[in-house]
């Protein structure tokens, strides 16, 4: 038995003789040599509110599943028995699903949606990108075709434990392709990869290539077939944590497996000996790389920035104050072909884009690694998350630590319903007056609606329906709509809320205290992340997809945020000041004099 320490960075499963296995991607911990940690002994379920528990009991049996065991779980604030059923493969779930649900003696069927691997992460309470302590035994790869000879192999036996430590760095390796284009818009059925660049976070810079070069950076490949080759033994050979590239969702990587397609060559990319595979992520599609977590930094710079264009060079510009090299796109043909000096200056221009593209991935992929370790799911997936969906699995991650069954989806029905209607207001906003103003105040409630959740206890598990059954101190009354609230217990969510909040002044206080660069930064951005899940719950309650949705909650928080701000700015008036402008948190104010 041997025990190990590594950093996993992304995980899947496999089936072996009709049998899921998770896998475990990451690093040794201590060496930073790639391992593939495997466990044979998970399994997929989901749970069963009945009507009648012992006739549902025996409808199951009937259609020959046999794991089968009763469980309390707190459904929206109440507790209920549940059937949980334990199954043999997750392609079981969706084969058998509709069927159970539509036994008379079944009410609603629960998580039956929870994808198997994000549901291991759940269960196992491992976050990604974390140093996670595995037991077991080292497995022969020799045995084992699908993984790379430089590969550990590890079966657990025992439960992955958190160490809840990040490593001290991520490796990053950059990647960036020029194709050919003599005929404008380039298509890989007729134009070839012509340079592929690579920049590590380490400083290692390398262009491979067709054509020779007297630059130190720059490796001659004999013919395309071989660059595409040598491009994936880089990729093994430095071993990153982090693949990142520039819009390579849509552009680089579909195109390199294009002309693989189109050289009928495999590109074993993976860790697992595999090549690279396209997923859908709602209307976008994200390109996967086995084992290495490829980030594509344009969506990530389209949520964090605000720029008139997001080209790499505006991105470089804004964030670095400084020009990139560049070569016009429709002219790269032309340098290709010249042989001149401007064949040296797209050797300078490829890997400056390789270059720039890690500069940018040291400076915005912290924040997403943080949000990773709090929302605990692949940094492949939270890179390509939108905030309100991180709030959601950061929820149903602690729904599960606090024995909470999770509520479903909503049917394309309740969908169109909760989009149909419009009953839910939105902020205070006093148009700004007009005129120039001197001396102005203004005043700005700190985290206002995250503040709201937790006073007034807003949660769909504290919404009063029925007052005869309390006195009238036990709840909170909403102005406007008239919405209750329970005073005690705590909600769900906003006992969650409390939490973040709490947490992220701890993490403020620590950054303050520590003198170790490197450490503030850590906790700036982890900070940052508990910031972001906080304002973002507020809108999550209104999203029409949220399984938490309850638009009872979001009237309420938006009802007494307006009445703050009026009651503040009134409350100035008294004082000699007069409101200009407001905007749902904050309002601008002018003493009154000043206008006299």
């Amino acid at each position: 038995m041997q025990k190990k320490s590594i950093v996993v960075n992304d995980i899947d499963y496999i089936t072996e003789n009709e049998k899921p296995v998770i896998r475990l991607f990451g690093q040794d911990a201590e060496t930073h040599t790639p391992i593939i940690a495997i466990d044979k002994t998970f399994k997929p379920y989901m749970y069963i509110l009945p009507y009648d528990y012992e006739a549902c009991i025996i409808s199951l049996k009937e259609m020959g599943i046999e794991n089968i065991e009763l469980e309390e779980k707190i459904d929206i604030g109440i507790k209920r028995e549940f059937i949980k059923i334990i199954l043999k493969h997750p392609q079981d779930v969706p084969k058998i699903r509709d069927t159970i649900k539509n036994l008379p003696s079944v009410k609603q069927i629960r998580e039956y949606d929870i994808p198997f691997y994000r549901r291991y992460l759940i269960d196992k309470q491992i976050k990604p990108t974390n140093i996670i302590e595995i037991t077991g035994e080292i497995i022969d790869v020799d045995e084992n075709e699908d993984v790379n000879s430089n590969i550990t192999l590890f079966q657990m036996t025992q439960d992955p434990i958190d160490t809840h430590k990040a490593p001290k760095s991520m490796k990053i390796l950059s990647f960036d392709i020029e194709v050919y284009n003599k005929e404008g818009m380039p298509t890989p059925e007729h134009d070839p990869i012509i340079m592929m660049s690579m920049t590590s976070n380490e400083g290692r810079d390398i262009v491979l290539s067709t054509k020779k070069s007297e630059l130190s950076y720059v490796e001659t490949c004999k013919t395309e077939e071989d660059m595409l080759y040598r491009f994936a033994e880089i990729i093994h050979k430095e071993n990153p944590d982090i693949l990142v590239g520039y819009n390579s969702d849509n552009f680089d990587l579909p195109y390199i497996k294009k002309r693989c397609d189109k050289l009928k060559i495999k590109l074993e990319l993976g860790m697992d000996n595999s090549s690279i595979k396209f997923i859908n992520r709602g209307i976008n599609t994200a390109a996967q790389i086995k084992g290495y977590t490829h980030v594509d930094l344009y969506p990530l710079v389209r949520q964090t920035m605000n720029l008139d264009h997001y080209t790499l060079e505006r991105v470089y510009e804004e964030l670095f104050g400084e020009e990139k090299v560049d070569v016009e796109g429709e002219k790269i043909f032309e340098y290709w072909d010249s042989d001149d000096e401007r064949l040296v200056e797209l050797f300078e221009y490829s890997k400056d884009d390789a270059h720039t593209t890690v500069m940018i991935a040291d400076k915005i992929t912290p924040l997403p690694v943080a949000q990773t370790r709090l929302v605990g799911q692949p940094l492949f997936d939270i890179s390509r998350m939108t905030t309100g969906q991180m709030v959601e699995w950061y929820l149903i991650d602690c729904a599960y630590e606090q024995n909470n069954i999770i509520p479903n989806k909503p049917t394309s029905t309740e969908y169109t319903e909760r989009r149909a209607d419009k009953s839910i207001t939105g902020g205070y906003v006093k148009e700004p007056e007009k005129g120039l103003f001197e001396h102005i105040a203004y005043l700005d409630f700190k985290s206002l609606y995250p503040s709201i959740i937790i006073s007034k206890n807003i949660s769909p598990d504290t919404i009063v329906d029925d007052t005869s059954k309390y006195d009238e101190n036990d709840y909170y009354t909403c102005p406007e709509n008239g919405y209750k609230f329970l005073k005690q217990p705590f909600g769900f969510i906003p006992s969650i809320m409390g939490n973040i909040l709490d947490e992220r002044q701890k993490i403020k206080q620590k950054m303050k205290i520590t003198t170790i660069p490197e450490d503030k930064k850590a906790y700036d951005y982890e900070q940052q992340g508990l910031k972001r899940l906080a304002n973002s719950m507020f809108g999550a309650y209104g999203y029409t997809r949220f399984r938490w949705y309850k638009k009872e909650c979001a009237a309420a928080i938006t009802a007494w945020g307006r009445e703050y701000i009026q009651d503040a700015m009134a409350k100035s008036e008294e004082y000699g000041f007069k409101p200009i402008y407001a905007d749902t948190d904050g309002f601008y104010a002018t003493y009154v004099e000043d206008l006299e």
